[in-house]
């Protein structure tokens, strides 16, 4: 199975995760970079990749999280004490 393939089927997998899971995912991925010495390839990101990153994921769809304006008034009360 060539490399392309086995990113595909680990994105398709990740996707469907539970978040308890997927934390536990990303935490090996993170160890087993760190053990190799593997620089991060978002290391190298220019800014539009930045942007381009952001904005994918700011207008996906498939977010879950909802916030209401009360939420926004806690937290704003809470970092201007």
């Amino acid at each position: 199975m060539n490399t392309s393939i086995i990113r595909r089927e680990l994105h398709k997998q990740i996707e469907h995760l539970p978040e308890d899971i997927l934390v536990q995912v990303a935490d090996f991925a993170s160890f087993v970079i760190s053990k190799r010495k593997v620089k991060p390839v978002y290391d190298e990101w220019s800014d539009e990749e930045w942007q381009e990153f952001s904005l994918s994921h700011f207008f996906a769809e498939d977010d879950e999280m909802s916030y209401t304006l009360e939420d926004a008034q806690e937290i704003f009360i809470h970092e201007n004490r």
